[in-house]
């Protein structure tokens, strides 16, 4: 059992540059393709005319539980940041969205999944985008700079999630979203309990339960918080679509 936070992100890192290098990755979700798992957890989130406009390497390389892009809302001309970026499927589908007027960052701390995610962006010719180094708990982005931040099955991996969402918190602007998808588990389930259901790389031992993660969004300053479960990912844990809202300046 991997105990201080150094190791695990290390564990975590480890794991993303293979999947990022070897092509031994099991396709969309292989972040749930945990040994203890028998079940992709994406369900089946990108559509087919999503992935055909994206370079195989970036549907490979997706590790996620869901489709933030789908639940985000994006509009022409917004400023999206993806967490977790990885190959940066979601980025580019992203990037679609918001359209040249728009521009969408790619979070990473795997120099792999960057240097995959900047081959994918120029080989369709995205160019209203940007893939930088970093870690989601410490954004190297400015204040009140982003409109939608999305993540994709990711904050579970990080070992301080309350340092993640006030950090989303710092860099949206007022009025901005969150709009992301992530593993949760019952209320009634240990840690211990969750650990028994798979690892921390697999996106299980790490999950937050829903009230801890209500708790931790309202924390961080957010409203309009709803946790959505959209299907199971092991027993009494859900891949859920998370939304919340930085408080606007024309808010009561």
């Amino acid at each position: 059992m991997l105990d201080s936070k150094v190791e695990l992100r290390e564990a975590v890192r480890v794991r993303y540059a293979k999947a990022a290098t070897s092509g031994s990755c099991c396709g969309p979700g292989c972040c749930g393709h945990d040994e203890s798992l028998e079940k992709d957890l994406t369900a089946g989130a990108y559509t087919a005319q999503e992935l055909g406009v994206m370079p195989n390497q970036a549907a490979d390389a997706s590790l996620g539980c869901g489709n933030p892009t789908a639940v985000a809302d994006l509009a022409e001309g917004e400023r999206v940041l993806d967490l977790g970026s990885g190959g940066g499927i979601d980025v580019l589908l992203s990037a679609r969205r918001v359209g040249p007027t728009g521009f969408v960052y790619g979070l990473d701390m795997t120099d792999e999944m960057l240097d995959l995610a900047r081959a994918n962006a120029t080989e369709v010719g995205a160019t209203n985008v940007e893939f930088i180094k970093g870690y989601i708990e410490d954004i190297p982005l400015d204040p009140e700079s982003i409109d939608v931040v999305i993540s994709n099955c990711v904050i579970n991996l990080s070992t301080d999630k309350g340092a993640v969402f006030d950090e989303i918190h710092r860099v949206l602007r007022p009025g901005g979203r969150v709009g992301i998808t992530d593993i949760v588990a019952d209320d009634l389930l240990t840690p211990e309990q969750r650990a028994e259901r798979g690892s921390w790389v697999g996106c299980i031992a790490g999950a937050l339960s829903y009230s801890e993660y209500q708790l931790l969004l309202e924390g961080a300053g957010f409203e309009a918080i709803t946790l959505h479960p959209t299907h199971q990912a092991a027993d009494g844990m859900d891949s859920v679509i998370v939304k919340a809202r930085k408080p606007g300046p024309n808010d009561d």
